[in-house]
């Protein structure tokens, strides 16, 4: 039978052990050796080489060098001193990368899935990639099938929706392949390895698809974008730049190679890239410290821009524990019999759920029944049976599952009375007849009502409120009862508990569309209903979270915004989701907000003080070309002002605290802050030329006037942004300011600056305060538009 599966019997000797027994270790050493392992783990940060690679070897860097090299090699060597820049730039974010993935790395053995097989008559858990061919695998609900596997022995019901994308459960008996990537839904079964390493299924069909999903990354989107425009645009300024200094201004083939580098170092954002790889890498591993795996490194912007949160309750706001609170007879059936019923359906049933457990815990003391046939239970059923021999057959469930509203009032009064406290209720039921397909008897008789409870996690409370005063939208998604979920959601102190539904009702995409806006609770939710309400949501321009520890839980994790698992949920959860709670604790999801939040409002403060600079000098780069006057930065100003008011402020803002909710466009956000103040430099540059028109300034002043006067601006724009002043932003402010006339004053030959004369203060004075009135008017005008687009 496992010849017809396996493409192995051609090649190496099959080894057909017992499922009971398993390999031993002398037979896994052999298997090993002859390459027929599951093969490494897989690898989700890039290797330390390509890291190093990737921050070197960039288009930028590249043209660095080609400048850096002109200008070496006309002679002007301290005007190669932007190097030093790009050099600290690839230096530091191959550093923060390189660390950040050593936490990665680390973290992921922890979180990354394992292998239950028997070996030695012994069950064993292992990595995934220890696993052999013909390795006999334990598997049981929520657990991912890590290699093709051939079924030997019980019953299972398998999700492939991850390899096929056919969300419903597939029935599999002995005989049948498992396919790896796919997860147990229910039921328990052994099976033996066909397929190791990449003669998997799913290695077959996609390497790292089943792990990855393509962020939908505002930031990564339009830094690409600037990079390309930048990069198109560099090549043809340059060119005409060097010609009309050359053969119109007549300059020397120094001057003019120096001015056209200045020009283009100008434009170039090379730290920008830096910056963003940084501040998520050090995000990163901030969230280590709090028992957060990132494996998607943009999910932190994408958090940090939520504003629905989609929660299981189970894991979430429960503990994930529950305890049986009463026993309510319905029938003749004594209390002694009904804990020998449920003790023996729980004994015949595999489902390691909080809900069986509670009942083995509760009801210990298991009959000797012979059991002749079981239903597993599944999430789409709701329900779970046995039959026993001479006994009938038995089911535990959810009531308006089992009997589908032939209940009579009073009982279901009962019910409702549990239910609206926050209980889960439960109903045992008995038929003469047995099962059919896994179908229910026909009319089945009431026995008991079962009434559980959740633990509510101690932290909740305090969890919801902050989510409720960041404005974030919190939806309870739960298969339980609608009410019981509503008022375990109430006791947690959950705004608007009180506004729920039965999915149930929900038959038509425009009902559940409709539904995912306006109520609060979802109870009776299927897995297809999940996926549908966190489309529906994102259709209506929502960023969604969704949290998740189960296999039921799968399909809307993948389709959230960003996925949140719980280490302690199922091997699926984990692997489709961009973030695991390692600890499982609701509660790190504030500061996994806040860290996002952080990352994300500084970032788009630094990213604004790139932009300036490139946005004013491709400008002024380009009206050079046709103005009769010469470029007058040289590389070495251009380095001295980029590192005063950009490259040092900018990596100090990126990494200090900011709690700010998330408004708007990334792009509209960076352009508001950075358009005041390249216009101004613009203008600034303008009016030098202007004036020069009228007083004949040598080429050394205009030089020395352009470098004062751009850097006033730059530091200027550096203390509108930096405002509320504090004490650190204050030192770090006047630090650069104190820095900036150090190298005025005392490094003047350095940076090819000469001493300010009279008419050159005359000049600067009424240019630095038309500046600071152009800027801050500018300013104020772009957030009056700003506020007027945002209330409009």
């Amino acid at each position: 039978m496992s010849t017809h599966f396996s493409q192995h019997t051609a090649g190496p000797i099959r080894l057909h052990v017992s499922p009971d027994q398993g390999l031993s270790n002398e037979q896994v050493a052999q298997q090993a050796s002859k390459g027929l392992s599951n093969g490494f783990p897989d690898v989700r940060t890039k290797s330390i080489k390509k890291i190093i690679c990737d921050n070197i070897l960039t288009p930028f860097n590249l043209l660095n060098v080609i400048l850096g090299l002109l200008v070496f090699l006309v002679g002007s060597y301290k005007n190669m001193l932007f190097l030093g820049v790009a050099i600290c730039n690839s230096f530091i974010g191959a550093f923060q990368e390189i660390r950040a993935k050593k936490t990665i790395d680390k973290l992921a053995v922890v979180a990354a899935p394992k292998a239950h097989v028997i070996r030695s008559g012994q069950k064993r858990q292992i990595s995934v990639e220890e696993l052999v061919l013909d390795d006999i695998l334990a598997l049981e609900s929520g657990n991912q099938i890590c290699a093709d596997c051939l079924l030997l022995r019980g019953e299972c019901e398998i999700n492939e929706s991850l390899v096929t994308g056919e969300s419903e459960p597939v029935a599999k008996k002995p005989g049948d392949l498992l396919l790896s990537g796919s997860f147990v839904v229910a039921g328990s079964c052994l099976a033996r390895v066909e397929h190791v390493g990449r003669e998997n299924y799913a290695a077959k069909i996609t390497n790292e698809a089943k792990y990855f999903k393509k962020p939908n990354s505002e930031i990564m989107t339009w830094i690409n974008r600037i990079i390309k425009y930048i990069g198109i645009a560099i090549i043809p300024i340059g060119l005409l730049l060097f010609y009309k200094q050359i053969f119109i201004s007549g300059q020397g083939l120094q001057r003019a190679v120096v001015s056209t580098v200045a020009a283009l170092v100008g434009m170039i954002p090379e730290g920008l890239v830096l910056l963003t790889s940084m501040v998520l890498a050090v995000s990163v591993l901030r969230l280590s410290r709090h028992h957060a795996l990132v494996q998607e490194l943009y999910s932190i912007e994408t958090l940090a821009r939520v504003d629905v949160l989609c929660l299981d309750k189970t894991g979430t706001i429960t503990e994930g524990t529950m305890q049986v609170d009463h026993v309510l007879p319905l029938s003749s059936v004594s209390t002694e019999e009904i804990s020998a019923i449920i003790a023996a359906l729980t004994a015949s049933s595999p489902d390691t759920s909080p809900t069986f457990s509670a009942l083995r815990q509760a009801f210990s003391q298991c009959p000797d029944w012979q059991c002749i046939g079981a239903v597993p239970f599944s999430s789409a059923r709701k329900w779970s049976g046995a039959t026993f021999a001479g006994r009938g057959s038995y089911i535990i469930g959810a009531a308006e599952f089992v009997f589908k509203g032939t209940l009579p009032a009073d009982i279901r009064e009962k019910m409702a009375r549990y239910a609206a406290s926050g209980q889960r209720v439960l109903i045992l039921a008995h038929s003469a007849e047995g099962f059919v397909e896994k179908q229910l008897p026909q009319k089945p008789e009431p026995v008991c009502l079962l009434v559980l409870s959740d633990k509510i996690r101690p932290s909740a409370p305090q969890t919801l409120a902050y989510f409720a005063e960041q404005g974030v939208a919190i939806k309870v998604i739960s298969g339980d009862n609608a009410l019981t979920v509503a008022n375990i959601a109430k006791r947690a102190g959950l705004p608007d508990a009180g506004n729920y539904i039965d999915a149930t009702t929900l038959t038509t995409d425009e009902q559940l569309a409709e539904a995912a806006e306006r109520y609060t609770v979802f109870g009776r939710v299927t897995p297809q209903q999940k996926l549908a309400l966190v489309k529906a949501l994102k259709a209506r321009k929502h960023t969604v979270a969704m949290t998740g520890d189960g296999v039921n839980d799968v399909l809307a994790l993948r389709e959230s915004d960003c996925s949140i698992a719980m280490a302690s949920g199922s091997d699926a959860s984990r692997t489709v989701s961009q973030v695991v709670l390692l600890d499982s604790n609701f509660a790190s999801m504030p500061k996994i907000v806040k860290e996002g939040r952080r990352s994300i409002n500084n970032l788009q403060r630094s990213a604004s003080l790139f932009l300036v600079k490139s946005i004013f000098s491709s400008v002024i780069a380009i009206l050079f070309i046709f103005l009769a006057f010469d470029y007058p930065f040289q590389p070495i100003q251009q380095t001295l002002i980029s590192a005063l008011t950009i490259g040092i402020p900018s990596f100090f803002l990126a990494l200090e605290r900011n709690k700010e909710r998330i408004h708007g466009k990334f792009i509209l956000n960076v352009l508001q802050k950075a358009l005041p103040g390249a216009v101004t430099m613009i203008i600034n540059i303008l009016l030098l030329v202007i004036i020069s028109s009228f007083y004949p300034f040598n080429r050394e002043e205009i030089s020395t006037i352009a470098v004062i006067i751009t850097g006033f601006t730059g530091l200027t724009i550096l203390l509108k942004i930096s405002f509320p002043l504090n004490l650190p932003r204050g030192a770090l402010f006047f630090s650069l300011c104190a820095a900036f006339v150090i190298a005025l004053l005392f490094f003047r030959p350095l940076f090819n600056l000469i001493f300010i004369t009279t008419p050159m203060l005359l000049a600067l004075a009424p240019m630095m305060a038309a500046a600071a009135c152009v800027m801050f008017s500018l300013w104020h005008l772009l957030e009056k538009y700003a506020g007027s687009r945002k209330n409009g």
